[in-house]
């Protein structure tokens, strides 16, 4: 009987207003067979700190989020305050 856990990033997301969305999943096999599998979500704002972001989705932040789209996710910022206000 051999376990093993493996971990991947299946799923990434980029939203309109620049947010980029990605999923990871856990996988527990048991000789090839799984038993189990979860998923953990997390979600990235535009210029926000990579550290420690999986290098995959960090390959995607770099591209996606051009100048123009950080300058237009900051110009949201006060709107969205105005509006929970």
């Amino acid at each position: 009987m051999s376990l093993t856990k493996t971990t991947a990033i299946d799923q990434i997301t980029i939203q309109e207003n620049g947010v980029i969305c990605y999923r990871e999943i856990t996988r527990i096999m048991e000789d090839g067979i799984e038993l189990t599998k979860t998923y953990h979500r997390n979600s990235l704002t535009p210029a926000q700190d990579l550290t420690d972001v999986p290098e995959k989705v960090v390959a995607i932040c770099n591209t996606a989020w051009t100048q123009e789209v950080i300058d237009a996710y900051k110009a949201l910022l006060p709107k969205v305050k105005d509006e929970l206000a």
